[in-house]
């Protein structure tokens, strides 16, 4: 019986191991692996090293990035980390956001107005 139990055991193991380290894992290397292939010219890039370009070119398995104007180089596709959101959209959403916050305040502001002048 005691055999059986370490078996048990050392299966449940591995079970866990799976669900908790190796499912997300791969998960997570499809979807890097799809995004690389969804690039496209002219999307805005952040390679593995830290370095920001814009998307020139792609061959087979290599991607050309400008760098700066005039500026090129060659890199692997696995070389991109995330592809990045266009900056308007981010300042879009940062005004929608702070005015919800001043509308918040305001509102705040009403609300306490009104409890002081029923004191």
């Amino acid at each position: 019986m005691g055999d059986y139990s370490s078996l048990i055991m050392i299966a449940l193991m591995v079970v866990v191991f799976y669900f908790l380290l190796i499912r997300p894992q791969r998960k997570r290397q499809q979807e890097q692996i799809q995004m690389q292939n969804s690039l496209t010219p002219g999307t805005r890039v952040m390679t593995t090293t830290g370095l920001f370009a814009t998307v020139v070119a792609i061959d087979a398995e290599d991607v050309i990035l400008e760098i700066a104007p005039g500026v090129e180089t060659r890199w692997v596709k696995a070389a991109i980390g995330r592809v990045l959101t266009p900056v308007d959209d981010v300042e879009d959403d940062l005004k929608a956001v702070d005015s919800d916050v001043v509308e918040t305040a305001e509102q705040q502001d009403d609300d306490q107005d009104s409890t002081t002048k029923k004191s």
